[in-house]
């Protein structure tokens, strides 16, 4: 079978890793996506306040979005019917959808966890639902998303080495089940690795995935409130066991300087909620940093969110009129901070990209963490 993942330059930038920074490209059914890759989040069949046309015009590769959500709201029958997620949705590009592991496992009391899936309450209506590896494998084929993640059990933190290892073994049952059902048209599917904070469980868990085969491998169980530390660790715990030849994505994460520091260790692929739930803080992301444009000191600031920033909202609107929206409760305040953090986040991947090109990466990774951190210093002070 051939393989739709490629890499094309490599930098080694961790002297005892071992794993390197690298360029590459995954061909999906809908496209190609240019690794290393930043996925905006549509959760719901929607980037927040976005269209389809905003995405292309901002160079966005490929979006994700979640089984649980679209198979509670509008429900697989009503998916069917339109003819699956693109054209529900009216996106030609690549889409990943999460299997809705991360969501359930986020239910906490509200689930009950069996050897074939998870029972639990809707949050829309508290009916009881059930979602499974068949059930969600089916969901993402009705969905007919490019990439369909293996239903999995995300661990919390902190947890006990036993419920841990308990876990790993449930999923790599699903994920062996997983990798059986039927899927749309050219869809891949990526397993993911769990294992908490323990080294030799992430190591059973990458392997066991190998073993099965898939087209690429997930990095789970991050951002569930463990230290930065613990974060790094996870990923260099699970990248080190995976296949060199298959792309790697860390599920939910999108600081910049931790993205920085993934790819460093071999990440991929990325995604996460952070530039457009900022944007619906009132927050935006700059090359420096980040500004609160909500607050009162921007009430009469003439300056665009980012100066010499390209974006539209930039390019057209100063900080003192997207504050006012802001303030009055006015949604295009939202769609504009969300185009300027989408357009940062894009820039940023796409610089990042060139500096594995050109072989820059190592200092591209310094000036990065230099001028980010220099900024949060000077915003605490």
């Amino acid at each position: 079978m051939h393989n739709p993942f490629s890499v094309s330059k490599t930098e080694k930038v961790l002297p005892d890793g071992g794993v390197t920074a690298r360029r590459g490209s995954l061909m999906t059914a809908h496209g190609a996506v240019e690794t290393p890759a930043f996925m905006p989040v549509g959760t719901q069949g929607t980037v927040k306040t976005l269209e389809p046309r905003d995405l292309r015009d901002l160079n966005v590769g490929m979006i994700l979005g979640n089984t649980y959500h679209l198979l509670l709201r509008p429900g697989n029958e009503t998916m069917s019917i339109c003819g699956g997620l693109h054209k529900f949705m009216g996106w030609d590009g690549p889409i990943l959808t999460d299997s809705g592991g991360f969501q359930v496992f986020s239910l906490g009391h509200l689930r009950k966890i069996t050897a074939d899936g998870v029972e639990f309450n809707s949050h829309i209506d508290g009916s009881r639902v059930f979602l499974g590896p068949r059930e969600s494998m089916a969901t993402q084929r009705i969905l007919g998303s490019d990439v369909a993640m293996c239903f999995d059990e995300c661990i919390p933190y902190p947890t006990t080495p036993e419920y841990a290892c308990k876990s790993v073994d449930k999923t790599l049952l699903w994920a062996s089940l997983c990798a059986t059902q039927e899927r749309a048209s050219g869809q891949l599917v990526f397993g993911i690795v769990q294992g908490g904070v323990f080294s030799e469980l992430r190591e059973r868990c990458a392997r066991g995935l190998v073993g099965i085969g898939f087209d690429g491998y997930g990095i789970g169980g991050v951002s569930v409130g463990e230290p930065e530390t613990v974060l790094i660790k996870g990923v260099e715990d699970s990248t080190i066991h995976l296949p060199e030849d298959k792309p790697r994505y860390l599920m939910g994460v999108g600081d910049r300087l931790q993205i920085v520091e993934a790819v460093a260790r071999g990440v991929d692929m990325f995604d996460c909620v952070i530039p457009t739930r900022h944007a619906r803080n009132g927050s935006a992301f700059t090359r420096e940093g980040s500004i609160q444009v909500k607050a009162g000191r921007y009430k009469q600031d003439t300056r665009p969110v980012e100066e010499g920033c390209e974006c539209e909202c930039c390019r057209n609107f100063t900080r003192a009129y997207v504050r006012h929206l802001l303030n009055a409760g006015e949604i295009l305040g939202v769609r504009l901070l969300t185009l300027h953090n989408i357009h940062r986040y894009m820039t940023f991947m796409q610089e990042l990209r060139q500096s594995l090109e050109n072989g820059s990466f190592n200092e591209f990774r310094r000036e990065t963490t230099a001028t980010i951190r220099s900024n949060m210093n000077t915003a605490e002070r």
